[in-house]
Protein backbone atom coordinates (compact mmCIF):
# COMPACT_ATOMS: atom_id res chain seq x y z
CA UNK A 1 0.00 0.00 0.00
CA UNK A 2 1.50 3.49 -1.01
CA UNK A 3 2.25 5.76 2.30
CA UNK A 4 0.89 9.33 2.39
CA UNK A 5 4.15 12.13 1.79
CA UNK A 6 4.99 15.55 3.09
CA UNK A 7 6.89 17.01 0.76
CA UNK A 8 8.95 19.94 1.36
CA UNK A 9 8.47 21.70 -2.43
CA UNK A 10 10.90 25.37 -1.18
CA UNK A 11 11.50 27.51 -4.15
CA UNK A 12 9.60 27.31 -7.28
CA UNK A 13 13.08 26.87 -8.61
CA UNK A 14 13.07 23.35 -7.55
CA UNK A 15 11.61 22.33 -10.73
CA UNK A 16 15.29 23.33 -12.67
CA UNK A 17 18.04 23.22 -9.81
CA UNK A 18 19.72 20.37 -9.74
CA UNK A 19 19.66 20.98 -5.64
CA UNK A 20 20.41 17.23 -3.63
CA UNK A 21 15.90 17.48 -2.82
CA UNK A 22 15.12 17.88 -6.59
CA UNK A 23 17.80 14.68 -7.47
CA UNK A 24 15.69 13.09 -4.51
CA UNK A 25 12.19 13.50 -5.49
CA UNK A 26 13.31 12.21 -9.30
CA UNK A 27 14.81 9.13 -7.89
CA UNK A 28 11.66 8.59 -5.31
CA UNK A 29 9.23 9.17 -8.18
CA UNK A 30 10.60 5.75 -9.80
CA UNK A 31 9.95 3.78 -7.35
CA UNK A 32 5.73 4.93 -6.94
CA UNK A 33 3.31 4.58 -9.75
CA UNK A 34 -0.11 5.32 -7.95
CA UNK A 35 -3.48 5.97 -10.52
CA UNK A 36 -4.15 8.82 -9.09
CA UNK A 37 -2.69 12.01 -6.19
CA UNK A 38 -4.75 13.64 -4.06
CA UNK A 39 -2.51 16.78 -3.08
CA UNK A 40 -3.20 19.35 -0.48
CA UNK A 41 -0.99 22.13 -1.05
CA UNK A 42 0.38 25.07 0.96
CA UNK A 43 -0.64 27.72 -1.95
CA UNK A 44 -4.29 26.91 -2.51
CA UNK A 45 -5.52 28.20 1.04
CA UNK A 46 -9.76 28.59 1.48
CA UNK A 47 -11.87 29.11 4.45
CA UNK A 48 -14.18 26.18 3.74
CA UNK A 49 -12.84 22.70 1.95
CA UNK A 50 -12.68 22.60 -1.64
CA UNK A 51 -11.85 19.83 -4.16
CA UNK A 52 -10.82 21.16 -8.07
CA UNK A 53 -12.94 18.93 -10.41
CA UNK A 54 -10.97 20.05 -13.42
CA UNK A 55 -10.46 17.39 -16.09
CA UNK A 56 -7.41 19.24 -17.60
CA UNK A 57 -6.15 21.69 -14.94
CA UNK A 58 -3.58 24.20 -15.80
CA UNK A 59 -0.48 25.00 -14.82
CA UNK A 60 -0.56 28.14 -12.58
CA UNK A 61 2.52 30.43 -12.37
CA UNK A 62 1.91 31.59 -9.07
CA UNK A 63 4.69 33.52 -8.40
CA UNK A 64 6.76 36.54 -9.69
CA UNK A 65 10.59 37.20 -10.17
CA UNK A 66 11.95 34.00 -11.47
CA UNK A 67 13.37 33.24 -14.86
CA UNK A 68 11.81 33.23 -18.05
CA UNK A 69 12.61 28.93 -18.11
CA UNK A 70 10.68 28.44 -15.16
CA UNK A 71 7.56 30.44 -16.41
CA UNK A 72 7.64 28.32 -19.76
CA UNK A 73 7.25 25.42 -18.09
CA UNK A 74 3.89 23.37 -18.15
CA UNK A 75 2.96 20.42 -16.36
CA UNK A 76 0.04 18.98 -18.31
CA UNK A 77 -1.06 15.97 -16.25
CA UNK A 78 -5.22 15.30 -16.26
CA UNK A 79 -7.53 15.80 -13.57
CA UNK A 80 -9.75 13.08 -12.15
CA UNK A 81 -13.33 14.85 -12.02
CA UNK A 82 -15.31 11.08 -10.75
CA UNK A 83 -12.72 10.80 -8.07
CA UNK A 84 -13.11 14.72 -7.09
CA UNK A 85 -16.94 14.36 -7.29
CA UNK A 86 -16.52 11.63 -4.82
CA UNK A 87 -14.59 13.16 -2.02
CA UNK A 88 -16.54 16.32 -2.30
CA UNK A 89 -19.33 14.06 -1.53
CA UNK A 90 -17.47 12.47 1.54
CA UNK A 91 -15.54 15.06 2.31
CA UNK A 92 -18.49 17.72 2.43
CA UNK A 93 -16.31 19.79 0.45
CA UNK A 94 -17.23 22.75 -2.06
CA UNK A 95 -16.15 21.49 -5.88
CA UNK A 96 -14.48 24.21 -8.10
CA UNK A 97 -12.58 24.71 -11.12
CA UNK A 98 -9.05 25.08 -10.29
CA UNK A 99 -5.64 24.52 -11.68
CA UNK A 100 -2.08 23.27 -10.27
CA UNK A 101 -0.61 25.54 -8.43
CA UNK A 102 3.43 25.55 -7.62
CA UNK A 103 2.87 23.87 -4.66
CA UNK A 104 1.42 20.65 -6.67
CA UNK A 105 2.87 20.89 -9.96
CA UNK A 106 6.81 21.43 -9.22
CA UNK A 107 6.96 18.57 -6.82
CA UNK A 108 5.01 16.70 -8.99
CA UNK A 109 7.07 17.61 -12.26
CA UNK A 110 10.01 15.71 -10.57
CA UNK A 111 8.49 12.79 -9.53
CA UNK A 112 6.21 11.92 -12.37
CA UNK A 113 7.81 13.96 -15.03
CA UNK A 114 5.75 12.48 -17.78
CA UNK A 115 2.53 14.10 -16.62
CA UNK A 116 0.59 10.82 -16.70
CA UNK A 117 -0.85 10.19 -13.51
CA UNK A 118 -4.31 12.04 -12.92
CA UNK A 119 -4.30 15.18 -10.49
CA UNK A 120 -6.53 16.39 -7.76
CA UNK A 121 -5.74 18.82 -5.64
CA UNK A 122 -8.03 19.89 -2.14
CA UNK A 123 -7.33 23.16 -0.63
CA UNK A 124 -6.03 23.83 2.56
CA UNK A 125 -8.49 24.76 5.00
CA UNK A 126 -6.43 27.10 6.98
CA UNK A 127 -8.26 28.21 9.71
CA UNK A 128 -9.44 24.76 10.86
CA UNK A 129 -7.76 23.59 14.27
CA UNK A 130 -4.76 21.48 14.05
CA UNK A 131 -6.60 18.11 15.13
CA UNK A 132 -9.21 18.91 12.19
CA UNK A 133 -6.52 18.86 9.59
CA UNK A 134 -5.08 15.97 10.77
CA UNK A 135 -8.94 14.64 11.20
CA UNK A 136 -8.96 15.13 7.10
CA UNK A 137 -5.92 13.06 6.38
CA UNK A 138 -7.54 10.27 8.54
CA UNK A 139 -10.66 10.55 5.76
CA UNK A 140 -8.13 10.36 3.24
CA UNK A 141 -6.25 7.40 4.61
CA UNK A 142 -8.90 4.78 2.79
CA UNK A 143 -7.55 6.69 -0.27
CA UNK A 144 -3.92 4.31 -0.10
CA UNK A 145 -5.56 1.04 -0.21
CA UNK A 146 -7.23 2.38 -3.75
CA UNK A 147 -3.70 3.18 -4.94
CA UNK A 148 -4.50 7.09 -4.47
CA UNK A 149 -1.06 8.80 -3.57
CA UNK A 150 -2.12 11.77 -0.88
CA UNK A 151 0.73 14.10 -0.75
CA UNK A 152 0.61 17.06 1.47
CA UNK A 153 3.10 19.88 0.24
CA UNK A 154 4.36 22.43 2.01
CA UNK A 155 7.73 23.05 3.54
CA UNK A 156 9.36 21.80 6.80
CA UNK A 157 10.67 25.65 7.56
CA UNK A 158 9.25 28.60 5.43
CA UNK A 159 10.71 31.95 6.64
CA UNK A 160 10.96 33.66 3.55
CA UNK A 161 12.33 36.99 4.72
CA UNK A 162 15.40 35.15 6.36
CA UNK A 163 16.62 34.02 2.88
CA UNK A 164 20.56 33.34 2.20
CA UNK A 165 22.36 32.22 -0.69
CA UNK A 166 22.25 28.71 -1.87
CA UNK A 167 24.44 27.34 0.11
CA UNK A 168 24.85 29.46 3.03
CA UNK A 169 25.23 27.77 6.59
CA UNK A 170 21.93 26.75 8.22
CA UNK A 171 21.13 28.69 11.11
CA UNK A 172 20.89 27.03 14.35
CA UNK A 173 17.16 28.06 15.52
CA UNK A 174 16.02 26.54 11.83
CA UNK A 175 17.80 23.12 13.29
CA UNK A 176 16.42 23.52 16.78
CA UNK A 177 12.58 23.20 14.90
CA UNK A 178 13.24 20.90 12.15
CA UNK A 179 15.18 18.25 14.62
CA UNK A 180 11.84 19.13 17.51
CA UNK A 181 9.65 17.72 14.48
CA UNK A 182 11.87 15.07 13.70
CA UNK A 183 11.60 13.92 16.81
CA UNK A 184 8.25 13.97 17.35
CA UNK A 185 7.40 12.08 14.13
CA UNK A 186 9.58 9.46 14.93
CA UNK A 187 8.39 8.59 18.07
CA UNK A 188 4.41 9.33 16.59
CA UNK A 189 4.07 12.19 19.30
CA UNK A 190 0.79 13.29 17.64
CA UNK A 191 -0.68 15.08 20.54
CA UNK A 192 2.93 16.84 20.56
CA UNK A 193 2.98 17.83 16.75
CA UNK A 194 -0.83 18.88 17.27
CA UNK A 195 0.70 22.06 19.44
CA UNK A 196 3.45 22.57 16.88
CA UNK A 197 2.81 26.16 17.21
CA UNK A 198 4.73 25.87 21.04
CA UNK A 199 7.91 23.60 19.38
CA UNK A 200 11.33 25.54 19.69
CA UNK A 201 11.94 28.67 17.02
CA UNK A 202 8.21 27.66 15.51
CA UNK A 203 7.13 31.07 15.10
CA UNK A 204 10.67 32.04 13.41
CA UNK A 205 10.57 29.33 11.11
CA UNK A 206 7.10 29.78 10.10
CA UNK A 207 5.60 33.34 10.40
CA UNK A 208 2.38 32.31 8.95
CA UNK A 209 1.23 28.57 9.34
CA UNK A 210 -0.12 27.27 6.15
CA UNK A 211 3.34 25.53 5.14
CA UNK A 212 3.57 23.42 7.71
CA UNK A 213 -0.06 22.38 8.36
CA UNK A 214 -0.16 19.94 4.84
CA UNK A 215 2.51 17.69 7.36
CA UNK A 216 -0.46 17.07 10.02
CA UNK A 217 -2.69 16.36 6.86
CA UNK A 218 -0.16 13.57 5.25
CA UNK A 219 0.54 12.68 9.06
CA UNK A 220 -3.08 11.83 9.13
CA UNK A 221 -3.38 10.14 5.94
CA UNK A 222 -0.89 7.32 6.98
CA UNK A 223 1.10 5.35 9.82
CA UNK A 224 4.39 5.35 11.52
CA UNK A 225 6.53 8.64 9.83
CA UNK A 226 10.04 7.94 8.26
CA UNK A 227 12.39 10.96 7.03
CA UNK A 228 13.06 10.33 3.60
CA UNK A 229 15.43 13.12 2.79
CA UNK A 230 16.41 16.08 4.74
CA UNK A 231 18.81 19.31 2.90
CA UNK A 232 18.23 23.12 3.50
CA UNK A 233 18.63 25.34 0.45
CA UNK A 234 19.02 29.08 1.04
CA UNK A 235 19.95 28.42 4.69
CA UNK A 236 16.67 28.61 5.81
CA UNK A 237 14.39 26.23 3.82
CA UNK A 238 14.57 22.86 5.27
CA UNK A 239 13.64 20.12 2.01
CA UNK A 240 12.15 17.35 4.71
CA UNK A 241 10.33 14.52 2.84
CA UNK A 242 8.13 12.10 5.46
CA UNK A 243 6.61 9.12 4.67
CA UNK A 244 3.65 7.66 6.74
CA UNK A 245 3.36 4.27 6.15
Amino acid sequence: MLPSLFISHGSPMLALTETPAHAFLRGLGRTLRPDAVVVVSAHWTTRRLTVSTSARPETIHDFRGFPAALYDCQYPAPGDPELARRLARELNAVPAERGLDHGAWVPLSLLFPEADVPVVSLSLPTEWPNAELVALGEKLAGLRRENVLVIGSGSLTHNLMALQAQGAATPAWVGEFTDWVHARLVADERAALLDWEGAPQAKRNHPTPEHFQPLLVAMGAGGQAERRHHSVEHGVLAMDVYAFA
